[in-house]
């Protein structure tokens, strides 16, 4: 599933909105990623922890020559699932049934008032004719025909 898919999935939860759901995925990650590169972890129960691991420098070896190299001190992100996931994930604990998206009732229509139109103004129609009117397509220029060499 990528992220297109994911929002997808999430939108009937945001009453089908994918641009709701898609700023909700947005935030989601963009707090991880910025907690993460704080230092901190994130801890979602009975989903996983997000963390930032520093690992040190040490003497690598080139799979093709079996030169040994040196590889730099780095900072990884690393995530480690939790027990819960874990065991679903394993066949040994059963989901429950997905959340449904709430169905909104359609509000009720509210008594509308009688208001007055007012009259539709004839000189604003008038003037936008004339500007578009005035406005003449542009004129393009024939290609030039290249004389083919024999």
């Amino acid at each position: 599933m990528n992220k297109a898919q994911f929002i997808a999935a999430l939108a009937p939860h945001f009453n089908g909105s994918k641009k709701e759901a898609a700023h909700a995925v947005d935030i989601v990650f963009d707090t991880i990623t910025r907690n993460m590169s704080a230092g901190n972890d994130v801890m979602i129960n009975d989903f996983g922890k997000f963390k930032k691991v520093d690992r040190k420098a040490r003497m690598g070896r080139n799979p093709f020559t079996g030169e040994t190299i040196k590889i730099k001190a780095s900072k990884k992100a690393r995530f480690l699932p939790a027990k819960a996931l874990k065991e679903v994930i394993a066949g040994d604990r059963k989901l429950g049934p997905a959340p449904k998206p709430e169905v909104k009732a359609a509000p009720k229509p509210a008594a509308k008032k009688a208001a007055k139109k007012a009259p539709a103004k004839k000189k604003a129609a008038k003037k936008v004719a004339k500007k578009s009117a005035k406005k003449a397509p542009a004129k393009r220029k024939p290609a030039k025909k290249v004389a083919k060499k024999r």
